[in-house]
């Protein structure tokens, strides 16, 4: 018999309140640390795409309370964007992010950190001259069951999503093929699906949940490890054409974090708000218990999400002004 799991005591925090170095902030990211503290990543800047617009990093103690956002990546003149945290195997903790002043001439930068993200490396090219952006565009890889880092990747203003596969660590990537499009496009007004959320459910079957310009969430499925997709299909979920992610847990229930919200007739971008909270026991074929974790006038948007035992942790966008954190236990 499946048990439906419930949230209960949910926590809310800004990781900075109003004093910050930048006027606008988005698309954060965020890792679980050994201590049982976590890290923060997002960009911030004059404006998104501005050319003072770097990657910031802060970190939460095991007992709460957030650090002062301290620059991790920043060059004058070059946007910065879509910072990604990962952890490998051997706690070396990786950040990606792009730059570039145009989507389409991205390239992505890694760098390490050994030391919990209080230092890095210097950043270096995940895929030597790479331009359009390979590795992790948004959210956070995954690592099989067979040792394979899997990275959701997409390209803009193609908007085709793929994943990068790396055997070795994150030292060498293959790109997937892109994930093939309904024959049937009708539903599209506009490009199609990007910022891919994997998990894996299985040795082999990996998933993905994407953002699209079709008003409702998009899903794809490979038997083959992320090599080849099947056609993307739509789900029941709304989706406003902005960022989800995805989280499985140990017992395989699925935490998704999204807007439930649909563009207008005819416009394609939805609303930003409400940012909910959704849980899945059947591998993301039906969702139950929606909880608002935040909700009102301009976004809540961008989320990303991590869980350790019974308990999910997760950064967004508030308002652009702020980066917010929500963590909640999940029991029977």
């Amino acid at each position: 018999m499946t048990v439906q799991l419930r949230v209960t005591e949910p926590c809310k925090e800004y990781i900075f309140e109003d004093e910050r170095p930048f006027a606008s902030c988005h698309a954060s990211t965020i890792e679980l640390l050994p201590d049982g503290g976590a890290v923060a990543a997002w960009f911030g800047g004059s404006k998104e795409g501005a050319g003072d617009v770097a990657i910031w990093v802060a970190h939460r103690g095991a007992q709460g309370g957030w650090t002062a956002p301290r620059l991790a990546a920043g060059y004058p003149g070059t946007p910065h964007w879509n910072p990604v945290l990962f952890r490998r195997e051997d706690g070396t903790l990786l950040l990606y992010y792009k730059t570039g002043t145009r989507i389409e001439h991205w390239s992505t930068l890694v760098m390490k950190s050994t030391d919990d993200g209080h230092t890095w490396s210097g950043p270096a090219e995940l895929v030597p001259g790479d331009r359009g952006g390979r590795g992790p565009v948004k959210n956070k890889p995954v690592r099989l069951a067979d040792g394979t880092i899997a990275a959701p990747a997409s390209l803009e203003p193609a908007w085709d999503s793929f994943v990068d596969l790396s055997p070795d660590g994150g030292r060498t990537w293959t790109r997937s093929g892109d994930v093939p499009m309904p024959a049937d496009r009708s539903a599209f007004l506009g490009k199609g699906i990007i910022q891919p959320s994997l998990w894996e459910s299985e040795p082999g079957c990996v998933h993905m949940l994407t953002r699209s310009t079709a008003g409702a969430v998009y899903r794809s499925d490979s038997a083959d490890g992320g090599r080849t997709w099947c056609p993307a299909y739509a789900t029941s979920l709304p989706n406003n054409n902005s960022g989800l992610d995805v989280a499985k847990l140990g017992d395989g229930t699925l935490a998704l974090v999204c807007n439930p919200t649909r563009p207008e007739p005819g416009k394609l971008k939805g609303p930003r708000s409400p940012l909910v909270l959704l849980l899945s026991q059947d591998n993301g074929v039906s969702w139950y218990g929606e909880t608002v974790i935040d909700e009102g006038e301009k976004q809540y948007s961008y989320p990303a999400i991590v869980a350790r035992g019974s308990r999910v942790h997760v950064t967004y966008t508030w308002k652009r002004e702020r980066i917010a954190y929500w963590s909640a236990d999940l029991i029977p």
